[in-house]
């Protein structure tokens, strides 16, 4: 048994195909069935159910597999304490970032993060926050950029910034010419974004709305994937919304109209990680370009 029998195990069970697999793993498919076949042996169990369509794993196999993706992390965190000892700011850096930030903050680091430290590879991953907290719990991402606290004891985070939430109205709307405008008079034509995005739940939360409630003129049939989306709604008079900071600058030259909010709302933005996480310098090194970035625009922890 060795590593590699692991993780082409790991990679058939992902992929449900031998074919796929092993051009995942870069080797022909006759060697990964092969070493496959090698593993079963040595193990004398029955790992995969082979039919012409599609590879199912076993009962034991499933099991197997388990401890098969934690052999492996853990010879991961090993190679990345070696890394580190030589050179913590050398070396890829896995990162997540929920949709509602990343295409608005990584614009602003991803150059100057690779100007000040050449040597850190990032490697992005955008998606939802639960999703980013088990690729964090299962040793697929390093960190994570979120806007809600993890709520998982295995999980450390440390506060970036306070982005501030603006109205974001359609034209000719009665509030588009206050200066500022209150949260509770959104609440019944809110637009949020789809379940599962923290933002809708911040969203409802900060005009009164924590129930849903009072979802407006979001219908079920209607429901935003992306703030494009959302934002497009807006300029079309479906409804109002709340959109961070960094995300209404992209949007300024919409046909929608931007206020300040009386109530000060806003999220706070979280790089979340593992407590044993070996290069904590890479994490410093980001939060400090982080900060950079966005100094003079967004109030920072």
């Amino acid at each position: 048994m060795n590593l590699q029998d692991l993780r082409y195990l790991v990679a058939v069970a992902e992929h449900r195909h031998f074919g796929r697999a092993a051009e995942a793993c870069n080797v022909s498919q006759p060697t990964l069935s092969s070493q496959i076949k090698k593993l079963e042996d040595e193990l004398g169990v029955t790992l995969l159910e082979r039919t012409n369509k599609r590879v199912d794993l076993t009962p034991v196999g499933s099991q197997i597999l388990n401890h098969a993706r934690r052999a492996l992390a853990e010879a991961g965190q090993m190679e990345a304490v070696a890394r580190a000892a030589r050179d913590p700011l050398v070396g890829p850096l896995k990162l997540g970032v929920i949709p509602t930030l990343a295409p608005y903050l990584m614009p602003m680091i991803l150059k100057p993060l690779k100007q000040s430290y050449p040597g850190l590879t990032l490697e992005l991953w955008e998606d939802q926050t639960l999703s980013l907290i088990d690729g964090l719990r299962n040793h697929r991402l390093d960190a994570a950029l979120l806007a809600t606290p993890p709520d998982a004891p295995e999980i450390t985070e440390l506060a970036l910034f306070d982005e501030p939430l603006l109205a974001a109205l359609p034209p000719h709307h009665r509030l588009c010419r206050a200066a500022t405008v209150s949260e509770d008079a959104l609440a019944g034509e809110l637009l949020v974004l789809a379940d599962g995005h923290c933002l809708a739940s911040q969203v409802l939360a900060a005009c009164g709305a924590r129930n849903g409630a009072q979802r407006g003129a979001m219908l079920a049939s209607m429901q935003a994937s992306t703030l494009e989306t959302l934002v497009n709604l807006v300029a079309a008079g479906y409804g109002s919304t709340l959109l961070p900071a960094l995300a209404a600058d992209s949007f300024r030259a919409r046909e929608i109209v931007l206020r300040p909010l009386a109530g000060s709302s806003c999220r706070t933005i979280r790089l979340a990680s593992r407590p044993g996480f070996p290069r904590p310098q890479a994490l410093r090194a980001l939060e400090r370009v982080i900060h950079k970035a966005v100094s003079g625009t967004i109030p920072q922890k």
